[in-house]
């Protein structure tokens, strides 16, 4: 009995020896996509995204990679076999950093994604096509999906610096599948068709909630006053909405919700004060590490932007930072951040600056909360509240932003011709603004747009508020007063510019001379009423800053909104004006433009 059990025993061992090596054997053959999946876990500083959420096979995908602490210099896809592919990639940001790659198919098996940097892997993301298995959706709002959500933007609005982009709404920017990394994301064709045209205020809400819908988040607004003379809006309790979390959620879903957001929100929505809790946004630091794309600027009247990209200085051409804001007639432009575009005051009845989302977290299964202030300072995954804007004046904010943009500083002559090049992006802006009125009247010869009282000609409904400039005029003043006003800043400012042996009384002088010249050989062209073009130089639009003043109202035709005197070639074609009581009410108004200062609603 004992020589049988040790026989047992010693074939048990022998057996289980056998099947030990056959094991190892197997593991060691594994491909490393499989065996090495539990490495791919997404805990550091770059995280991978695939769109759409479950690739199908022999679809076209995307991937993303986002990082937060670098860039990323590869994306490699693995096969099954252990076969590695370098996919060709398009860089962008920093920070955050992204790395986009684009495939137009793939066959059925399972795949490993791999990000690396300078030959060393800093993240993977481990995928299955033709299988049961399913991706999963984000679970939180963090430092993760924050990076996401602003690389997302900066591919949403990307372009060539000096390409000029604008379209009717923002519909073509979310419908075009090379732009959104998001398009057809939850793979039930959710975007054909989806109507979504937001104006000023409604643009970041807008953006906000179409990441959220897409990628499984949660998000909040407030219903808010206005404000008053004395004091910046109010908000009340936040209505959380959580129903994206629950899994995908229908395009009539989102629209029903998209509806709710904007009926709600609006221009005093982001201009609340800097140091109230009871907000949607709060206040950041100015920092080329805090201001990522998709951070929002408030300024105190009411206009709304949203970074979309820095582009760095170079030594051949100046740095940039660009936004995209909406206007009243829904169409959607990208522009550079610059005096002209992004106004900033110190006033007791706003809270003007940059802005980040209030963020939400996780109190439970199903329960969220949004974070107070000073939870927010030093969050290790949320940009830090900061109330820097609040201490700075006009002229300091100027100066500060100036420098993040180009740290090394400019010449004057560059700058000039920076600024010069955006005073002519905003007046052709207008151009369009104004075409959109004269379009109208076309379709609707007899009709008369009812204008509003007071400061409501700023914010208004109807026609009004689609064909009228006021907000627009009044920029335009700005940014001509920022140009004629560059020779003083370097008087004022020397420290933002590279004088090398020239002293500011002396670059300011050239500058004045290069002025005059450059206003002469820059031009534009707007339509008359009779459909003809007129070309006007810079000059002469600089001339006729007085006119802009009482020049918004779509009744007046194109020719009188563009300054021109009667008895003239120019004014001859015109065949519609304002009527009398109007153009009193815009005589009475016009002490707002002439010192750039917008009334309190």
């Amino acid at each position: 009995m004992r020589s049988y059990r040790l026989g047992y025993f010693s074939d048990l061992l022998i057996l289980s020896a056998n099947c030990f090596l056959v094991c190892l054997l197997a593991w060691v053959s594994i491909p490393a996509v499989h065996a090495e999946d539990t490495a791919c876990e997404a805990t550091g500083a770059t995280h991978i995204w695939v769109s759409p959420l479950n690739p199908k096979i022999d679809e076209p995908f995307k991937i993303m990679a986002v990082s937060t602490d670098g860039p990323a210099s590869e994306l490699v896809l693995i096969d099954s076999q252990d076969q590695r592919m370098s996919l060709q990639s398009q860089r962008r940001g920093g920070p955050p950093w992204s790395l986009i790659a684009v495939l137009e198919k793939l066959n059925e098996g399972r795949y490993r994604i791999e990000a690396n940097r300078n030959g060393k892997l800093i993240a993977c993301h481990t995928l299955t096509l033709g299988g049961s298995d399913q991706q999963e959706r984000l679970r939180a709002w963090n430092l993760a999906t924050e990076a996401f959500y602003s690389a997302w933007i900066e591919a949403l609005f990307g372009a060539p610096p000096e390409e000029n982009l604008s379209f009717n709404s923002l519909e073509p920017f979310l419908r075009n599948v090379e732009r959104n990394f998001l398009h057809n994301y939850l793979g039930i064709n959710e975007d054909n068709n989806l109507p979504l045209t937001p104006d000023c205020a409604d643009l970041p809400y807008t953006l906000r909630a179409y990441f959220a819908w897409k990628t499984g988040l949660p998000i909040a607004f407030r219903a808010c006053g206005r404000g008053s003379a004395k004091a910046p809006p109010y908000c009340g309790t936040p209505t959380i909405i959580t129903e994206f979390t629950r899994g995908i959620s229908s395009q009539a879903n989102f629209k029903k919700f998209s509806r709710r957001l904007v009926d709600t929100v609006h221009s005093g929505s982001a201009r609340t004060g800097l140091a109230d809790e009871s907000t949607d946004l709060y206040p950041i630091s100015l920092s080329r590490k805090t201001l990522w794309p998709g951070t929002v600027y408030a300024d105190p009247y009411g206009h709304i932007l949203v970074l979309v990209e820095w582009v760095p200085q170079t030594a051949d051409r100046p740095g940039m930072l660009l936004a995209v804001d909406a206007q009243p007639d829904n169409s959607v432009a990208r522009k550079q951040i610059w005096e002209g575009t992004l106004l900033f005051a110190n006033t007791e009845n706003a809270g003007p600056g940059f802005k980040a989302f209030r963020p939400l977290i996780s109190t439970s299964p199903g329960k969220w909360r949004i974070l107070a202030n000073d939870e927010l300072i030093d969050h290790p995954e949320f940009t830090t509240f900061s109330l820097e804007q609040d201490y700075l004046t006009p002229d300091d904010f100027y100066a500060t932003l100036a420098n993040l943009i180009n740290p090394s500083g400019l010449d004057p002559v560059q700058v000039y011709e920076a600024t010069l090049t955006a005073l002519v992006e905003q007046i052709e802006t207008r151009v369009n603004s104004v075409n959109n009125g004269e379009a109208y009247f076309r379709k609707n010869p007899r009709s008369v747009i009812s204008m509003p009282s007071g400061a409501a000609i700023f914010q208004t409904l109807g026609p009004w508020e689609d064909y009228s400039t006021p907000s627009r005029d009044m920029r335009l003043i700005i940014a001509i007063n920022v140009l004629n006003g560059l020779p003083e800043k370097i008087v004022r400012h020397p420290e933002l510019f590279v004088l090398k042996d020239k002293n500011p009384e002396e670059a300011k002088a050239k500058i004045e001379q290069y002025h005059t010249k450059r206003i002469q050989e820059q031009s534009i062209r707007y339509t008359r009423t009779d459909g003809s073009s007129w070309e006007l130089s810079v000059a002469e639009v600089l001339a006729r800053k007085p006119a802009y003043e009482m020049a918004y109202n779509p009744n007046d035709c194109a020719e009188i909104r563009w300054g021109a005197k009667p008895d003239t070639e120019e004014y001859a074609t015109c065949r519609r004006y304002a009527p009398a009581e109007q153009r009193a009410k815009m005589e009475q108004y016009r002490v707002w433009f002439r010192e750039v200062r917008r009334p309190m609603q």
